[in-house]
């Protein structure tokens, strides 16, 4: 599979910096950064990003993310190596990620749990996060983007 457009931050620019400056605002919230990373690397595997799944995995690594976590990350329901919190991030990233899924949206058991685990500003971080990620997702699929390409 070839790259089908590699300087899309170029061609959009304004736009580009647009989705920087979330993303700079999501790691200076008050959302945990583990929680940002987690979500980041779940939708993206949910959406099938070799880019975002490459680029998040490194990027929670230097965050000190241990490799195990990073590895069942996808398995996170049976895998013992996330917080209650993580794990209501998770489902509520799943949930929004594919919301075409349900007929009636994001279910309101995942967003009860996950407003038990946040408070409001955090709870909007999260959601600024799953929305954030899903965008970049669809660029870099649309696009054929490939793993490593953004450390090239």
């Amino acid at each position: 599979m070839s790259i089908r457009m590699a300087n899309i931050p170029e061609l959009i620019g304004e736009g580009y910096q647009g989705f920087a400056s979330v993303d700079r605002f999501l790691h200076r919230s008050e959302l945990p950064n583990t929680i940002v990373h987690l979500v980041k690397l779940r939708v993206s595997q949910i959406n099938g990003c070799a880019l975002c799944v490459d680029m998040h995995s490194h990027d929670a690594r230097k965050e000190g993310e241990t490799d195990e976590r990073l590895w069942s990350v996808a398995a996170w329901r049976e895998a013992p190596f996330y917080t209650d919190q993580e794990r209501a991030a998770l489902a509520l990233a799943e949930a929004a990620t594919r919301i075409a899924d349900n007929p009636d949206g994001v279910p309101d058991d995942v967003w009860n749990e996950a407003a038990e685990h946040f408070d409001e500003k955090q709870l909007a971080a999260l959601v600024a996060a799953i929305a954030l990620i899903n965008a970049w997702n669809r660029i870099g699929v649309t696009a054929h983007i490939p793993a490593g390409f953004y450390r090239l």
